[in-house]
Formats: C-alpha cells, structure tokens, sequence
C-alpha cells in the first residue's frame, strides 16, 4: 500500500535509489548479512524520516532482512516525489508527497501507524508524539524506536523525565558515526550546497552568522570559513563560545551578529533564536536559513508583522519588504535549508550510509535485547562496527596495540 503524488516519475526515483547505493557500501554490507539472517522476518517497521534516495536505501535494507516496512516524511518541504514513486514500485509501504500540508503530513503519519509498526524509526519524534497523543491503541505492539536527530532525543528525553515516554528508544542521534560525521561534515556540506545552489550567492567576502556552536554550527562554520566568509558564532554555552572563539571566529551576541550580517543560518535546534526586533537591526538584503530541525528557530510570524509586502522572487526563496524598505530574504520557509531548499539535497550518500548503518543495526539491537523504558544510546560495539566496515570501505588500514602495549595500557606499576 501507498500513496504518492505521481507513480510515472518511479523509473527516476528508482535510478537515483541505485545512485546512492553505490555510494553506501556499509549499508550495502548490512543488507547482503540482513538478506541470508532475515532478522526482522514477521516484523512490521514503520519510519518516519525524510523520504529522500538514501532514505529509501535504509528502508530497502530493513525490507531485504524480512520486515514490511511503511514509511513517511518527517518533513513536508524535503520529500523527493521521484524517489518515493521509486519506493513504491520497489515495493515499500510508503505515505507522503512534496509540499504537504499540516493536515496531510499527520495523516501519513497515521497511516504508516495502521500497520501496527513492531518498531519505529522516528527523525524528530513527531511519529512517536503521536503515538502517545492519538494512536495509543498501537503501544501495545512497540517493542522500542529509533531517533535519528538531537532535536527528537531532547524531546523524548523530556517525556521520559515526566514519566510519559511508554516505550524504549535508542538515540542514534548520540552514536559517534553518528554525530561526529553526519553532524558536521553532512549538515555543513549540504546546507552550503542548498544555499548556494537556491540563491547563486558568492559566500566569499560574504558576513556568516552561525547560530549554535553543537556539531551541525562546527560544519557549518568550517565550510563557511572554508569559502572565504568573514564567519561569527553566537552561542549560550560559554564552553562551546570559548572553543568557537579558538577555532578562529568572531563570537558576539545575537542581537550584535545580524547588524553584520549577509548570510545567517540558525542550528540550535531551539525556538526563536531570531525574532521580534532582531529583524529591524539587519542589513538591506540579509538572508535567514536554518539547519536546526524544525521551522521554529526564525520566527515568521514576527518577520511578516515587520513587512509589507511578502512575495517569492525565485522558488525556495520569500522576499520580505519591511516597513523602511529593506528587503530580507528567507529561504525554504525556515524549514531544513539543505532538504527543504529547491536543490536541497540532504547529506551526501557516503555520510548518511553510516548514519542509517546505525538506524539498521539499532533496529536489530532493540528486537534481540529487553531494553528498559527510556532513552539510551547506541552501543559503543555498533559504532565501532560501522567505523571498521566503513573504513574498509575506504581502503584504509589502521594499527593495533600489541599484547605489551594492552598489558602496559592496564597496569599502574610501571612509571618513570
């Protein structure tokens, strides 16, 4: 079963679903073990992710290793409607279409949750809220769930704290080949990707202004600095602001940083990091992004409450003109820049290829493993499994430590 927006676009998607699988050789790996050891065989797993190539590639592998899978998007602006007519055809359960509204993107949420999903595999936790929220009478089938981003973690991190979280979740989110690469070099990558390819901007020269300091506001901060952009980093962790500092960039507070800036692209993950009177202290011009997960981190609504007009003066781009006349620009709607952006493509394959090896290898984990209820991260020996299978990968050797080296490693009687 599915429901997609146009099933003649499927030969596309499916070209591009074989694209990226040749750049994911880790997941590859997985599938061709999941294929011959069929662990999730009698298992229903549903997802809610961003239905993008690389996407369907880990529910392809979920699907090869015996599970029905459904799935839907975690966002309405990134769906790839070739690629999820591709899904459809390659026969995945699949829900969801480009430029959904609110109503719609909850009802294939909804739908995927008719399955009675076994296991949830969540971006953002929005399947999992409505779970709690509307659908408890699928609880009693979750065995445990999966969450791909912080912003997901720190929700149910927070139900857990008020007793509301029913069920066990492994943050994915936290595994190091996780967040140490899809985090910064994924998100800096491919947000300066969408970016450059939506606006045709020069961002040499250009003033940056990354919000949030976590690993996404490091990539995005390196490959801005890396194009040539005059880069400064606002920050609430004096820490973080500290290390932003010594890496070479302007720190300031918010309220200083956009009467500089060109370019900003929120990465917080938080709400309202740009709003109310912010907007009167910028530069005719300045454009808004954000690489946080949800539309919530620009205020829109103060924005248009300061303009006049508001218009799309090229697709993926809303040009706001303030009362004094100043024109500010928003891209993708305050939503995922590098997803939700006309040439949003999301990560690069090779980087998302160890990020759902992670997905794939967690969902086996939580099946074969009585996990209690709360949010856990992944264990260390499914990180280390995906580092060595992707360092294979690459070709790349590395050294061991000899029996004297692990014995001197774990004595206290030698010294000086």
């Amino acid at each position: 079963m599915s429901k997609v927006k146009d099933m003649s676009l499927a030969k596309e998607g499916i070209r591009k679903i074989e694209w990226v699988q040749r750049h994911m050789p880790v997941l590859e790996h997985i599938k061709k073990e999941y294929e011959e050891t069929q662990p999730f065989k009698g298992i229903t797993i549903g997802s809610c992710l961003h239905l993008e190539p690389k996407t369907i590639n880990l529910g392809l592998t979920l699907q090869a290793g015996g599970a029905e899978v459904a799935m839907t998007g975690c966002n309405p602006l990134s769906t790839h409607d070739d690629a999820v007519a591709g899904a459809a055809d390659l026969g995945l359960n699949i829900y969801g279409w480009r430029d959904q509204d609110d109503e719609e993107y909850y009802q294939t949420i909804n739908m995927v949750l008719d399955h009675k999903p076994d296991i949830i595999i969540d971006d953002g936790a929005d399947m999992i809220m409505v779970l709690h929220n509307e659908r408890t009478d699928v609880l009693k089938h979750i065995k445990g769930a999966c969450e791909e981003t912080t912003t997901g973690v720190h929700r149910l991190e927070a139900m857990h704290k008020d007793g509301a979280l029913k069920f066990p979740v492994v943050a994915v989110n936290d595994a190091y080949t996780k967040y140490l690469f899809d985090s910064r070099y994924g998100t800096g990558q491919s947000s300066f990707d969408a970016i450059m390819g939506t606006t045709n901007m020069l961002i040499a020269g250009k003033s940056v202004v990354v919000c949030g300091y976590g690993w996404c506001g490091r990539g995005i901060a390196l490959r801005a600095q890396g194009l040539g952009a005059n880069v400064i980093v606002t920050e609430i962790d004096s820490i973080r602001a500290l290390e932003a500092r010594m890496d070479g960039y302007r720190v300031m507070k918010i309220r200083d940083a956009v009467k500089e800036a060109d370019l900003i692209i929120t990465v917080t993950g938080n709400i309202n990091i740009i709003h109310g009177d912010d907007f009167k202290y910028m530069k005719d011009g300045c454009m808004l992004c954000n690489s946080g997960h949800f539309n919530v981190e620009i205020n829109r609504q103060d924005l248009e409450a300061q303009s006049t007009d508001v218009r799309e003066v090229r697709e993926s781009i809303e040009m706001f003109t303030m009362k004094d006349g100043r024109k500010i620009y928003l891209l993708a709607d305050g939503r995922l820049v590098n997803l939700s952006a006309a040439r949003g493509q999301g990560h690069p394959a090779e980087i998302m290829d160890m990020s759902f090896a992670v997905q794939a290898l967690s969902a086996k984990y939580i099946l074969n493993n009585d996990l209690e209820v709360g949010v856990t991260k992944a264990p260390d020996d499914i990180d280390y499994e995906v580092a060595n299978l992707k360092l294979k990968a690459m070709d790349i050797e590395i050294d061991t430590l000899s029996e004297r080296q692990k014995e001197y490693m774990c004595s206290w009687k030698e010294g000086t």
